[in-house]
């Protein structure tokens, strides 16, 4: 009897040994350069052709209201995956070197998953480019190539585009892809962390004809704008804007619908490298216990308020693409419509993988709406835009104050695309009150000036990555 009474103190304790023991799911991290909210299940442009993005879409949930950290590729990359925004870090700009500017103890994403047990591996373009960090990584793959060089016209002065006379496996994402595929194929003995970083459709927009073919010129619809946009925009917005430049280059040149082709051509591009990289991950044996994440380092601007490429503190520049698919937790088919910013991915991920999750990271886990779309969510939406210049977004509000006091504020609801600036209204007077509190309390200067936080790092004001 006593033998008896110890098996089945054995069998029943099998069930909670087992769930111990139950492996950490893996992580596939999917990095889009540039890419804005024209993706189908946004709905936001009514010819954009992604149907991969939105098969994942459809596999889990999307947030409708999602912003970047800083709409430049290198202080928002460095921001989502260190966990510290720009004010708080000091990196503004693509010429700043995180490495050099981001203090020693700050533990970055990767690094953090390869500590606690992860098999860290990437692809493609995840830190910025100029700055890379091998130290982070178990296996990077490392393309020299480049993409074949168009001939002939290539564009309107610095917005450069052009079809390419070339295959799909001629481009550098699709070297990148090809790498993340064969990590996937590998039986691995540690959970993996998987990143693949996806550089279209940064400019050059330049793809293989096809993706221009998707979108006839003749048809082409062009933003919706006002001529009179930056009439009640203040000097410092007018000022990131330069009307004088891309967009008066553009209006000259006639080729503004051009310039749209290719941009939507290049979103389809990278589409299909999206579809490359779910068709690997259901022919591997690691779907059921992969989460994935994508999202895009900042939106773009396509003439909006007389504006081009990003830099700015607009809808247009500061919002891009988040979708997860986590199992166990998200639902197929599900929206999530709360305001969010990418600083909490970093928590996100390390809460969802079971990690602990560092003290110094300024955002939370969103695993609360990842299972329930509607839970209860108070933080807005905050980007930077180099020294002291700020958005803060919320459902209903738009509030931009720059570092010379200059203010702008959007309803969102009656005006959501920012047409009319009620900054100066006294009606508005407790809104603007009720967000400024949200504002970085801390500003740290741009590294090239600590007087003054005037100065431009080692990059330019415009820079081109």
């Amino acid at each position: 009897m006593r033998c008896l009474l110890v098996v089945l103190l054995a069998l029943l304790c099998v069930p909670a040994a087992h769930a111990q023991t139950k492996p950490k799911p893996n992580v596939l991290f999917i990095a889009i350069d540039d890419l804005r909210d024209w993706v189908g299940f946004l709905k936001t442009h009514p010819q954009v052709k992604t149907p991969q993005l939105d098969r994942l879409a459809a596999r889990g949930l999307r947030f409708t209201r999602s912003y970047c950290a800083s709409p430049v590729c290198n202080p928002s990359r460095t921001a989502l995956l260190s966990g510290l925004r720009p004010s708080t870090s000091g990196v503004y700009e693509n010429g700043n070197d995180w490495r050099q500017i981001v203090k020693p103890d700050v533990v970055m994403l990767p690094r953090h998953f390869a500590n606690h047990g992860y098999f860290v591996a990437g692809a493609g373009k995840i830190y910025h480019e100029a700055f890379r960090r091998p130290t982070d990584w178990d296996d990077y793959h490392r393309d020299g190539r480049g993409d074949p060089a168009p001939t002939g016209d290539t564009g309107v002065g610095g917005i450069t585009f052009a079809p390419l006379d070339c295959k799909d496996e001629d481009m550098q994402d699709f070297a990148a892809v090809t790498y993340c595929l064969e990590q996937l194929q590998r039986k691995h003995d540690k959970p993996f962390f998987l990143a693949c970083g996806l550089k279209k459709p940064h400019m050059p927009w330049n793809v293989p004809r096809k993706y221009f073919d998707l979108y006839p010129l003749d048809s082409i619809v062009l933003p919706k704008t006002l001529p009179t946009d930056l009439d009640d925009v203040p000097p410092a917005g007018v000022r990131m804007a330069r009307p004088e430049g891309d967009h008066a280059a553009m209006l000259a040149s006639g080729r503004w619908k051009e310039a749209v082709q290719a941009y939507l051509a290049a979103i389809s591009f990278c589409d299909a490298m999206v579809g490359r990289l779910l068709d690997g991950l259901d022919r591997s044996a690691h779907r059921e216990n992969t989460i994935i994440v994508l999202w895009s380092d900042h939106g773009w601007t396509l003439g909006e308020k007389q504006h081009w490429r990003k830099f700015a503190l607009w809808e247009e520049a500061t919002r891009a693409p988040l979708l997860f698919v986590v199992p166990g937790v998200t639902r197929p088919n599900t929206v999530c419509n709360r305001t969010v910013d990418f600083m909490h991915l970093y928590p996100t991920l390390a809460d969802l993988c079971g990690l602990p999750i560092p003290a110094h990271l300024e955002g939370k886990s969103l695993r609360p709406l990842l299972a329930k779309p509607d839970a209860p969510w108070d933080l807005p939406a905050i980007t930077t835009y180099r020294f002291n210049n700020h958005t803060v977004r919320t459902d209903k509000w738009r509030y931009i104050r720059y570092a010379n006091g200059d203010e702008e504020l959007y309803d969102e609801t009656k005006d959501p695309l920012e047409w009319t600036n009620l900054a100066q209204r006294p009606e508005h007077a407790a809104v603007k009150a009720d967000l400024t509190r949200w504002l970085p309390k801390l500003n740290v200067p741009d590294p090239a000036s600590p007087a003054t936080g005037k100065g431009k790092g080692k990059g330019k004001l415009r820079p081109t990555q």
